[in-house]
């Protein structure tokens, strides 16, 4: 039963990190109200997805935590550190993926009138939208490093795995030490993607090795 919840959870997270792969390859870039309105179906699609994704990838991270549980249980911090930024990246996916363009399509005959207030709105709704994706860029690098020292201590993956965790932490400090910006579109993908790699490829090891034991 145990090997079997193993694989159960290394398929989500193997499917989590397909879906959010595939999320941002959909996600389309932001720009003025009437951009916003006229491409509101794919930001909604891509959005809906990414939420869809969150709590299949909290399964898959539950999973993972289980395998890796230590005598420190710093595998159950990595999970509720990693529980607080999916949350977070569900309300930043609401907020400006899902209510955002269904507000400003209300007001899609009336914009002349109405631009000044919508764009304050719209800037109002980025401003909330930064400060979440921070917590979910902060937890996840925080979580994943948790995950990584755990492996290197408990050896019940290949180190490889946890290097991998290990140096996309570091890089992203690095990237927050010099001002790259996570928050727009090419600066969240690239951290996105690196995330997804690792969740992928944790995803695999949990299905293949802890599966032998």
């Amino acid at each position: 039963m145990e090997h079997q919840m193993y694989r159960s959870t290394g398929i989500a997270m193997i499917l989590g990190a397909l879906l959010i792969i595939a999320t941002m390859v959909l996600h389309p870039s932001g720009g003025t109200i009437e951009h916003i309105i006229k491409i509101s179906k794919t930001i909604r699609s891509a959005h809906a997805l990414a939420i869809f994704s969150l709590p299949i990838l909290l399964f898959g991270f539950y999973g993972l935590t289980i395998a890796l549980l230590d005598k420190w249980k710093l595998s159950i911090l990595g999970f509720i550190v990693i529980t607080f930024g999916l949350i977070a990246a569900m309300f930043a996916a609401l907020f400006n993926g899902l209510a955002l363009p269904y507000f400003l399509n209300k007001y899609a005959d009336t914009l002349e009138q109405n631009i000044e207030t919508l764009n304050m709105i719209k800037n109002y709704g980025f401003a909330i939208n930064i400060p979440l994706d921070y917590v979910f860029i902060v937890a996840c690098c925080f979580s994943i490093l948790l995950y990584s020292i755990v492996i290197i201590l408990e050896k019940k993956y290949p180190r490889w795995i946890s290097y991998l965790g290990i140096f996309i932490t570091i890089l992203s400090i690095v990237g927050g030490l010099t001002d790259f910006v996570f928050t727009n579109l090419v600066g969240f993908r690239i951290f996105t993607f690196s995330i997804a790699g690792w969740v992928l490829s944790s995803g695999i090891l949990l299905v293949k090795h802890t599966a032998k034991k």
